[in-house]
């Protein structure tokens, strides 16, 4: 990790690194010629990943990347709805666009606070890097950098195609935008209630216990895959049989916290006293009341 530098400066880098990604991403957008809008999306947000991962790398901190998994899908969605333009429904479009913003705008907000500079990185990076010694930075490319923009472009796609939608707002609308809304507040809260716990001294090593945390041991992780899957369901509008695989971006977010992030965070958490019991009664994902021994 790169030391020696402020949390001011460190959050100027990182600004400058995304608005230069966003920047080559319209270049490539209107200039790079490539027909097909999809193609055309993913390399521009494979550059910006190759870009955020130089930065990475000359400071020697992975966390640069990490607010690029809520920063690009505003970028995707924003350049989509205005390439379709009146295409689909007008207040469709707008109401999953400000789902998607508010969502990235709130989760990006939850990494800067937690971030503290250059001096400061993901404790799950400085494990791998210990795990992974000179190989690092090639697990740091295609594992922390390249395969969750894989996954979230391919969480992104059907808005492409749900922007196009011509149908006229319906009860589908509306419960899945209950849905997505309702998963945005729970990550809010489960990731407030969080923080609050660890802002006080008394906590320190202590199970985080209340709130959403006493209904589900991950209800961040909880709100984060419901939205993902929510943004899907507005396919619903105009879904057609031979589009089942867009769900396979919400999915895979899906397996990708279900079988790696969990499990890390659990192995973390169980050198803590009372994890075990905690464990034992509380749901592993899916709010629910405790089970009793």
């Amino acid at each position: 990790m790169t030391t020696g530098i402020s949390k001011v400066k460190s959050f100027l880098i990182v600004i400058i690194v995304y608005c230069l990604c966003l920047l080559v991403s319209w270049f490539i957008m209107f200039y790079g010629n490539v027909e097909n809008d999809l193609w055309a999306m993913g390399l521009a947000d494979l550059t910006a990943t190759v870009i955020v991962f130089v930065f990475s790398f000359a400071y020697s901190n992975s966390s640069i990347y990490d607010p690029y998994w809520s920063v690009y899908p505003i970028f995707i969605s924003s350049y989509w709805i205005i390439l379709i333009g009146d295409i689909g429904n007008m207040y469709r479009n707008c109401l999953v666009f400000a789902l998607v913003l508010v969502w990235g705008i709130r989760l990006t907000l939850n990494w800067a606070r937690g971030w503290h500079g250059m001096m400061h990185q993901d404790w799950r990076y400085v494990q791998l890097k210990s795990e992974t010694g000179p190989f690092y930075w090639l697990v740091s490319f295609l594992g922390i950098h390249l395969f969750p923009t894989l996954l979230v472009f391919l969480s992104c796609i059907p808005l492409y195609f749900i922007f196009q939608i011509s149908a006229p707002l319906g009860i589908v609308d509306v419960i899945v935008f209950l849905v997505t809304g309702g998963a945005i507040l729970i990550e809010a809260i489960a990731d407030n209630q969080l923080r609050c716990f660890k802002q006080s001294a008394d906590n320190e090593g202590k199970v985080m216990d209340r709130g959403l945390w006493s209904y589900s041991r991950h209800p961040n992780y909880f709100g984060e895959i419901l939205f993902w899957f929510g943004l899907f369901l507005f396919i619903l509008n105009d879904y057609k049989p031979d589009r089942y695989w867009l769900v396979g971006g919400s999915v895979s977010i899906f397996l990708l916290f279900v079988f790696i992030s969990i499990p890390m965070m659990e192995k973390r958490e169980l050198k803590k006293q009372g994890y075990k019991q905690y464990k034992e009664k509380v749901s592993v994902l899916i709010p629910l009341p405790n089970r009793k021994k």
